[in-house]
């Protein structure tokens, strides 16, 4: 097989040297002039409320939130200001909550929440006169409900010619979970500016340039959001092969599944993002390995095997570049040199110095174990069927993945997972397109007729939930086994999504 994606443009990969550096400034930095940002938009939202606009008061305090607004795109290439939850986010930096910046934040993130305002970005720097017209209506919104206000600013806003600001509302989760097509519209969204910004990343390990982490970081961000509203959409998608090459694929598979099982323990938001970042860098360590290793004929089964074994501290090695990233940078390096450990500390790399693995790469194993005999890549070759490996996966000693996480992968997925091609006893091929909800019938999907059974294609075929009784109370469909939807041209994800 070949490595990720890359640019067309020429050179080596060099990948017993590339390193991972960031684009623009550190996290420190940013929340440095995240708090000049944060009390600058408070002080002319405050003095604003106190005098007309034109008041000199007001003016200076308009200028000094444009001159720190130049200053962030300056210095870090973009202005995107994010609530989430109970906190503020500048260019994907969480900003500390602290005594002196309680009331700054309190009010903002209020103001922020009354019109129904998530996200603030600067398309370009805006001039005084533009803050004076935003600032204005937050602090005065119109309408009854925070979507109608949110309608009311932008209406504004396009009234007095203001261009330079990005609104974007907070998600509305009672629409978006009665609106199936919708939320898999927005998971397919998630997933696909995922590959896009780990293609980047892969690529920038090997050429040693430097690799946009905050949009990463925007990424995992939009894979917890989306998760909490509706986790079957984005689960489902880590079934569906052909968005990017089968290494980029499998990190986003293991960070959405590791999300998944992350919430599914009771791990909160920000420990969610934590652990999805760190997932997706669980393989990085393979960007340092040579290309050589990516050719089947030309390296030895034994030579493979022991190169495969050095990437778990090659991506330590790759992570120690994040020095600006340190908080993210050492969850990440142990997931990364621990998730081939079992929990005896076998597996590799060999070591007598752990005395017990983090949660976090307990997680990560789980999933990378599930997402990588699912899929057709270079470690494992053929793709198993997906309820063959939960079967295989639970019936493993106790000595080597979690036992509990394991318990909580068959119940996120179900005894038939998304994507999988059943045969019914009608002799119908349908495929699984949603877990039964109720965990005693996990082992009765809903899914989406395929073939008739006179083996007539059917496309986008019914919607059948084998959970259904007849009168007398018996189950009206039965599964006889699964069915290799590939090798009978079958393209499952044309289903599911």
């Amino acid at each position: 097989m070949t490595g990720p994606n890359r640019p067309s443009e020429g050179g080596s990969l060099g990948r017993a040297t590339g390193s991972i550096a960031t684009v623009g400034l550190g996290e420190g930095d940013v929340r440095m002039l995240g708090r000049q940002f944060l009390f600058s938009l408070y002080a002319a939202m405050r003095n604003l409320r106190i005098y007309p606009v034109d008041n000199p008061t007001v003016q200076k305090s308009l200028e000094d939130l444009s001159r720190t607004a130049r200053e962030l795109v300056s210095s870090d290439g973009e202005g995107e200001f994010r609530v989430a939850g109970e906190f503020l986010f500048l260019n994907a930096t969480r900003m500390k909550l602290e005594v002196d910046n309680y009331e700054s934040f309190s009010f903002v993130i209020a103001r922020f929440r009354e019109s129904d305002v998530e996200r603030l970005g600067f398309r370009q720097l805006p001039e005084p006169a533009e803050w004076a017209v935003l600032l204005t209506c937050l602090l005065d919104p119109v309408g009854s409900s925070p979507r109608s206000r949110f309608d009311a600013l932008r209406d504004a806003l396009e009234v007095h010619d203001v261009q330079a600001f990005r609104l974007r509302p907070f998600e509305q989760e009672s629409d978006a979970l009665d609106d199936a097509a919708e939320q898999r519209a927005r998971a397919r969204r998630v997933y696909e500016q995922a590959v896009v910004a780990m293609v980047d990343v892969q690529w920038a390990v090997g050429h040693a340039h430097p690799a946009n982490l905050k949009r990463l970081k925007r990424v995992v961000q939009g894979i917890v959001d989306q998760m909490l509203v509706a986790e079957a959409s984005l689960v489902a998608l880590t079934s569906v092969r052909g968005y990017a090459a089968d290494e980029v694929a499998h990190a986003i598979d293991v960070a959405i599944l590791s999300v998944a099982l992350g919430r599914r323990v009771g791990l909160n938001r920000l420990a969610l993002y934590q652990l999805g970042f760190s997932a997706l860098f669980h393989d990085i360590g393979l960007s340092r390995l040579p290309e050589s290793l990516y050719d089947a004929a030309a390296v030895p089964p034994a030579d493979r095997w022991r190169m495969l074994r050095q990437h778990p501290w090659l991506g330590v090695l790759a992570l120690l570049q994040l020095r600006d990233q340190a908080d993210f940078a050492y969850r990440s390096m142990l997931v990364a040199y621990q998730h081939h450990m079992r929990r005896d500390l076998s597996g590799y790399p060999q070591t007598r110095r752990i005395g017990e693995l983090t949660y976090s790469a307990r997680i990560v194993a789980v999933a990378d174990a599930y997402a990588a005999v699912t899929s057709r890549r270079l470690a494992t070759g053929l793709p198993l069927d997906p309820s063959e490996v939960l079967a295989l996966l639970l019936a493993n000693p106790a000595r080597a993945l979690d036992p509990v996480l394991l318990k909580g992968l068959a119940q996120l997925l179900g005894t038939y997972p998304v994507g999988t091609a059943v045969l019914l006893a009608s002799g119908e091929v349908g495929v699984v397109v949603r877990v039964n909800p109720l965990a005693e019938l996990g082992d009765r999907p809903i899914v989406r007729i395929a073939r008739d059974a006179e083996g007539a294609h059917q496309f986008p075929g019914r919607e059948v939930n084998l959970a259904e009784v007849d009168e007398a109370g018996a189950f009206r469909h039965a599964i006889v086994g699964t069915f290799d939807a590939d090798r009978h041209g079958i393209r499952a994800g044309d289903y599911v999504l």
